[in-house]
């Protein structure tokens, strides 16, 4: 099974995460100090048939991620993640 991450900052330096399959809310927390904090919690919560999760921020999808990665790499995965939606955002933002 692949379920999907979303990271939201919730207001200065607070950060929730949804994880969900195929739309379907499977469990949420809020109240980490940084979105990484937050994927970390998301991850150890997931169920032993989950072999990959897509990881998006604020809506946006950075990329899908086998277990061993995210287990491997958190740090970089949701730093990956900010910077993605943030380069869109301001991408967005230019064309508007």
């Amino acid at each position: 099974m692949i379920v999907r991450i979303d990271i939201e900052p919730v207001e200065a330096s607070t950060y929730e995460y949804r994880v969900s399959q195929q739309g379907e809310g499977l469990y949420a927390d809020v109240g980490f100090s940084s979105a990484m904090l937050a994927l970390v919690a998301a991850f150890e919560g997931l169920a032993p048939d989950v072999v990959a999760l897509e990881v998006a921020y604020r809506g946006i999808v950075s990329g899908t991620y086998p277990l061993i990665v995210v287990a491997r790499k958190p740090e970089q995965i949701a730093d990956h993640a900010v910077m993605t939606t943030t380069t869109i955002e301001a991408l967005l933002a230019a064309v508007v």
